[in-house]
């Protein structure tokens, strides 16, 4: 039979069906994906090695704590120490106080032993001047000498530091020659004073209960005023025996007197004499013997 050609079956797929948001893939990569992949590696290897486990707030609160263990610690093993060498450091003091007690025990009966030979001497050496000077000139001698007390009429002089000491100026006297407080009492104006008396009258002079002899020295160690290698303080208290109204104006008309009144209305150094009808002048604690003899030597003239 003929027929009509027949037509190729028609195949029909299925229709695709497209997503609501297929345009919006971009946003649901965004949102499926939210951290690049290097992120995400950087979070896997801190997973691994285990430095992510800890959040960085827990991990400063754990650090704290273990701060506070570790001085709470501290503070304990130091007064556990401390409460271990309290007896140990208490027995050192102790010790050393009592160390101390009686070396001052030996120092105070040494010193004793230094009076006592030093009065010894000092009769010994007023002995041996008796027996030199001989007859009526053995006080004398011995006043002289400084080996024996002398009381009698006589002058007070006290010599003291300005109430406010200044410092020189420029071109200042007593800032040239070392003086560096124009207010304070220099060994050099002691040794005009003690001069200035004894070139006035004076037969026995003592400076703070330290008597003087023909081979005394005033002299300054720093700030202090030394006599015989004897320190003394502020104020100086000069004590001479002699004719004490003759005394006293002979020294305030001398050179020595006239300085001693420039430092006072210059420099405010505050002085006061006194004429004493008994003034007590100690002993000097020392006294050196010595003895001329004449010479064997003949002098060889000329022709």
């Amino acid at each position: 039979m003929c027929g009509m050609p027949q037509q190729p079956p028609v195949r029909s797929t299925p229709a695709r069906v497209s997503r609501p948001d297929a345009s919006m893939s971009l946003l649901t990569n965004v949102m499926d994906h939210s951290l690049d992949e290097g992120y995400a590696e950087a979070a896997a290897r801190r997973r691994a090695a285990g430095a992510g486990g800890v959040p960085k707030p827990l991990r400063a609160k754990l650090g704290l704590a273990a701060g506070l263990v570790l001085a709470a610690l501290v503070v304990t093993v130091g007064a556990a120490q401390a409460r271990v060498a309290a007896p140990v450091v208490a027995k050192e003091r102790e010790e050393l106080i009592d160390r101390i007690d009686q070396e001052t025990d030996a120092a105070d009966k040494l010193e004793g032993t230094v009076d006592k030979l030093r009065e010894d001497v000092g009769a010994r050496q007023r002995e041996a001047l008796r027996a030199s000077g001989g007859g009526d000139h053995s006080d004398l001698t011995g006043m002289l000498a400084g080996s024996v007390a002398v009381h009698g009429p006589g002058v007070k002089l006290v010599v003291d530091d300005a109430e406010e000491a200044s410092t020189g100026g420029d071109g200042d006297p007593r800032e040239t020659t070392g003086f560096s407080d124009t207010g304070r009492v220099r060994d050099r104006d002691m040794q005009r004073v003690v001069n200035g008396l004894w070139a006035s009258g004076a037969e026995a002079v003592s400076v703070n209960g330290q008597r003087l002899t023909a081979l005394s020295a005033i002299r300054a160690a720093g700030d202090a005023i030394l006599v015989d290698n004897k320190p003394l303080v502020p104020p100086y208290t000069v004590l001479a025996v002699g004719d004490g109204k003759n005394l006293s104006t002979r020294f305030q008309d001398s050179a020595d007197g006239l300085y001693l009144h420039a430092l006072q209305e210059n420099f405010g150094i505050r002085t006061a004499i006194s004429v004493e009808k008994d003034v007590q002048v100690p002993a000097a604690p020392s006294v050196i013997v010595r003895t001329a003899q004449p010479s064997t030597e003949k002098g060889k003239g000329t022709s």
